[in-house]
């Protein structure tokens, strides 16, 4: 029979890992042959050969594997609702956030942000909110599929922590060896303020992605090359004992602007043991989240305050990058030093 080709309206994608992972599990179906997911008009083109089925019947069954990961596919268009009123308790709660951190940097108890040096503790914190955003999807539909995979043998422990093993000590040597690169450059007082202002650009566009009222700027989100995010989703399917030790490896190159915008602060950074330790504080900081997801069905976008998290995380984000920006533009000598803490 021809293969057919159909476009259905699909809801929740906020960033490129969204795409691989709508994609990756819908050619899961044995009768779809190719799939194309668009984060810019956020339509998604199967192709395959669907017998005598209506669009709306096959919207109904492909978007069972997909209602999971938060995001819901039609055949008919659904105009998206902003709830703004969230913004009233997000805004409060950011401000208390604000006036604790400065708090901290007052008594010299942390060092969150600085243009110099990303501390540990802020790649920590980076790590805690990547892992309950939309970029991270990714990594937990993998942790989930694998997962599910290897229970069916009865293998429900070691594969966990296999994945959680390698996921961390591939953060740790891999962002020494991003570090080393960075030596090798012999990275000057400019280009490192040009990185970091890169950073927070990066930065500055998952947080407003993350208010989720601005759909435009899903579009300028950075990702991985494609063929590499595949090959590294691709090494999911593998069926070897060492898989979900791959599998953790393998998260490095997914596409998560939080991992890369970490990654970039690595090269500046251009020290190996600078940089393994800030990918690692960053890895950890993930690391209670998706140790969820490995034993449950977790997921932030299904609870009903989850507006209020995100909005509330892409407020702080977008905090970051304005001081990231400032601090950059300060060192540079294109303005005068605005905070003294």
């Amino acid at each position: 029979m021809e293969q057919q080709k159909y476009k259905f309206h699909i809801q929740g994608m906020h960033c490129k890992s969204c795409v691989l992972l709508t994609e990756s599990e819908l050619k899961e179906f044995p009768y779809i042959s190719d799939v194309k997911a668009s984060l810019k008009s956020n339509l998604v083109e199967v192709t395959g050969d669907f017998g005598e089925k209506t669009p709306e019947q096959i919207a109904l069954e492909i978007s069972s594997v997909l209602h999971p990961h938060g995001y819901t596919l039609s055949a008919d268009k659904i105009e998206k609702k902003i709830n703004w009123g969230e913004f009233k308790i997000a805004i409060p709660i950011t401000i208390l956030f604000v006036a604790f951190y400065v708090f901290l940097q007052k008594i010299g108890l942390v060092n969150l942000i600085n243009v110099n040096k990303v501390s540990y503790s802020t790649a920590f914190i980076i790590g805690v909110i990547a892992s309950l955003s939309s970029c991270m999807a990714v990594v937990g539909g993998l942790l989930l599929s694998m997962s599910a995979s290897f229970a069916k043998d009865g293998d429900k422990f070691k594969p966990q922590i296999m994945f959680h093993v390698g996921r961390i000590v591939s953060f740790f040597v891999l962002g020494g060896v991003i570090g080393a690169i960075g030596a090798v450059f012999q990275l000057n007082t400019v280009w490192i303020s040009i990185l970091s202002f890169v950073i927070a650009i990066i930065m500055l566009i998952l947080g407003i992605n993350l208010l989720d009222v601005f759909p435009w700027a899903k579009r300028l989100q950075p990702g991985m090359p494609k063929f590499l995010s595949r090959h590294a989703m691709g090494v999911s399917k593998l069926n070897h004992t060492l898989t979900p030790a791959l599998v953790g490896i393998a998260t490095f190159f997914l596409p998560c602007g939080f991992t890369q915008s970490m990654q970039i602060y690595t090269l500046s950074t251009g020290n190996f043991m600078t940089g393994a330790l800030i990918m690692l504080s960053f890895a950890l900081g993930t690391l209670p989240v998706l140790g969820l997801i490995s034993f449950s069905s977790l997921s932030i976008g299904k609870n009903k305050n989850a507006g209020i998290f995100f909005k509330v995380a892409g407020l702080i984000v977008i905090l970051f990058a304005i001081f990231n920006l400032i601090n950059a533009l300060v060192v540079i000598n294109i303005l005068p030093p605005i905070f003294n803490f």
